[in-house]
C-alpha cells in the first residue's frame, strides 16, 4: 500500500508498505480522506513538541470499513470517522471523562503512525459510523471539534464579546461555535486574506488586522472594556503572552495553541482582572457530536475546504500548503 512518511523535518517520502494486519478488537479501514492540520505542518517544519521521526502524519480522517469485529455494529463498506486521540480509559483523566487529555494518550499521526496511507487498523472504540455527511465533511470533523471543545470549556454565551486571535482553521472553528452560541465575534490576524474569509464566509461581526493601532481598534469595538473571552489559536508565544492584555475584567483566556516554550504574564494584571486562564486540548465525543449535528443542520460553511491533493502527490505538493499566497484554509488529501 502507498504510505507517505515524514522522515525528517522537510522530507516526505512515498513508500510501498505491507497492508497492516488487523489485531483483535480493531477495525481495518480503507482511508478515503485526510484533512491536513496545523499539526501536520508543524511536523513537516520540525515544530511539533510531542513527536519523534520518522512519522506517518494524518489524524483528521474518514474512510470505509474493510473488516470489523463481530458485534461491533460496523459492517464492510460503512462510512466512518476516527477519534484520533487513542486514550487508555483507565487513568485519572479518563476516569473523569476527560479522554482528550489522557495521561497515556496516543494521537494518530503524532505519537503513532497516522492516516497518510491507504489502510489503517484502529481499535474499535475509536471508530464511529457516520451518516448524513460526506467523506470530505467527515474528514473535517476533528479540527472543528477542537474549536467546539474550546468554546464549550470557555462557557461563551449569547451577547458576550469574543476575540479569536489567529484565523487559521482552529481559530475559525472557535469562531463558528462561539457564534452558534450567540456571541459577538472579532477575528484578529496578520493576514488580510484570512480576515476577509472570516468576514465573508464565517460572517464574524468584526475583523482587525494585526499591527500598529490594533489594540486601539479592539478597545473601540468594546467601549474600552475588551473581551469577555479571548481564544488564542496562533501557536506563537509572543501572541499568547500579549493576549492577556485583551481580556476584560472578570473574563476568560483560553489557550488552544500549544508551543514548546514557557509562557509568562504579569501577575498584577492577571489578578486585578480575576481572570480565568485555561488550556483546551483536543476534543471529546461530545464535541464531535456537536460538530456532526451542526454539519447536518447546514451550519458549517461549505467553503472551508479550499485545496485538495492525491496521496501520491503529497511528497511534492505538501510544501505548497505553507505558502500564504496559496490561500489555504483546509486542504484534504484523497487516498
Amino acid at each position: 500500500m502507498l504510505t507517505v512518511v515524514c522522515e525528517t523535518p522537510g522530507t516526505l517520502r512515498a513508500l510501498d508498505r505491507p497492508v497492516p494486519e488487523r489485531a483483535e478488537g480493531e477495525v481495518m479501514l480503507r482511508v478515503k480522506r485526510v484533512g491536513v492540520c496545523g499539526t501536520d505542518l508543524h511536523i513537516f517544519t520540525g515544530n511539533q513538541p510531542y513527536l519523534n521521526y520518522p512519522r506517518v502524519m494524518g489524524h483528521e480522517l474518514s474512510g470505509t470499513v474493510e473488516a470489523a469485529p463481530t458485534g461491533s455494529g460496523l459492517q464492510p463498506g460503512d462510512t466512518v470517522y476516527v477519534m484520533p486521540y487513542l486514550s487508555c480509559g483507565k487513568c485519572i483523566a479518563c476516569r473523569a471523562g476527560k479522554t482528550n487529555c489522557c495521561v497515556n494518550i496516543q494521537v494518530l499521526g503524532v505519537h503513532r503512525d497516522g492516516a497518510f496511507t491507504e489502510f489503517l487498523s484502529v481499535p474499535q472504540q475509536f471508530v464511529h459510523k457516520v451518516e448524513g455527511v460526506s467523506l470530505d465533511q467527515a474528514a473535517m470533523v476533528e479540527f472543528l471539534a477542537i474549536g467546539a471543545h474550546a468554546v464549550r470549556r470557555s462557557g461563551a454565551r449569547a451577547g458576550q464579546r469574543i476575540l479569536v486571535v489567529g484565523a487559521g482553521p482552529i481559530g475559525m472553528a472557535a469562531m463558528i461555535f462561539a457564534q452558534l452560541n450567540g456571541a459577538v465575534v472579532t477575528a484578529l490576524d496578520s493576514r488580510e486574506d484570512r480576515l476577509d474569509f472570516c468576514t465573508r464566509s464565517l460572517k464574524v461581526s468584526h475583523s482587525v488586522r494585526l499591527g500598529a493601532g490594533d489594540e486601539a481598534q479592539l478597545a473601540t469595538l468594546t467601549e474600552n472594556e475588551f473581551f469577555d473571552v479571548v481564544f488564542d489559536a496562533t501557536g506563537n508565544p509572543k501572541a499568547m503572552e500579549r493576549g492577556f492584555q485583551l481580556v476584560a475584567h472578570g473574563g476568560t483566556y483560553v489557550l488552544i495553541s500549544i508551543v514548546g516554550a514557557n509562557i509568562t504574564f504579569s501577575d498584577p494584571e492577571f489578578h486585578k482582572r480575576e481572570m480565568t486562564l485555561m488550556s483546551s486540548r483536543n476534543a471529546t465525543n461530545e464535541d464531535f457530536n456537536t460538530v456532526l449535528d451542526a454539519m447536518r443542520a447546514g451550519l458549517i460553511p461549505p467553503t472551508l475546504n479550499t485545496h485538495r491533493m492525491a496521496l501520491a502527490d503529497v511528497p511534492t505538493q505538501f510544501q505548497n500548503l505553507l505558502d500564504p499566497k496559496a490561500g489555504v484554509i483546509k486542504a484534504i488529501v484523497e487516498c
